[in-house]
């Protein structure tokens, strides 16, 4: 038989408690429309109490991005197995996914939320930038990138993001197209910058070497052949 007794939380189980409940107050609202007194609400303790795990509603805004832009960066990460389109087309199906559950935090990590100016948010964004950055290029065997390669990479990131933020204000494209078409990006962006460097052009052939004709970078080329006809 229950006593209705409620355990007793340590003081790193209530913080990762309350940066939970905000992390999920912030995935249906933007972070500067929740109120301490509703996260203390939703985690079932007084206000006061919230204070005395965090100084203010900054340090727990930053302690929910900060979990954000691990959970962000960890989903490209992704297994060196197969071709890379197809490897590029997972990353991103799980980019969105993270996109499409946490809307206005996503918003408010890439626009930088009630922090605007804050370094340590600034630091977060360029942390999942840096971590994509670098896993992208473990995707393609390169360590010491050439600056046409770097310039590609880069690129394309920041087009992810602009094109997540877009979807999200509508979402009048198609999920499912938006996130080919941003593979569909990378191969276009890599072609582009091969054109002017022999360097890329070996690393493109690399890229599509073992693509099936079934696989992103293959449509593609069978889109622009028909565009072309």
């Amino acid at each position: 038989m229950s006593t209705g007794v409620r355990r007793r939380m340590g003081v790193e189980e209530r913080r990762q408690q309350l940066i939970g409940v905000a992390l999920e107050l912030f995935s249906r609202r933007s972070p500067d429309e929740v109120s301490i007194d509703e996260i203390a609400s939703a985690a079932g303790i007084s206000r006061p109490l919230v204070y005395h795990y965090f100084p203010g509603k900054l340090s727990l805004y930053e302690a929910a991005l900060k979990r954000a832009s691990d959970d962000l960066a960890s989903r490209f990460a992704e297994p060196h197995e197969g071709p890379l389109g197809g490897r590029l087309l997972r990353v991103m199906r799980r980019y969105f996914d993270f996109v499409d559950e946490h809307g206005p935090g996503f918003s408010a990590l890439m626009r930088g939320g009630p922090a605007v100016g804050s370094s340590t948010t600034n630091a977060l964004i360029d942390s999942v930038r840096q971590a994509a950055y670098e896993q992208i290029l473990s995707h393609l065997g390169v360590q010491n990138p050439p600056a046409r390669l770097e310039l590609v990479v880069r690129s394309w990131i920041s087009l992810a993001e602009s094109t997540a933020l877009i979807w999200l204000d509508g979402r009048r494209i198609p999920r499912a197209e938006l996130e080919v078409q941003l593979v569909h990006d990378f191969a276009a962006l890599a072609a582009v910058s091969a054109a002017y460097d022999e360097e890329m052009t070996a690393l493109l052939r690399h890229m599509v070497r073992d693509e099936p004709s079934d696989g992103p970078f293959s449509d593609l080329v069978a889109r622009l052949i028909s565009l072309a006809s």
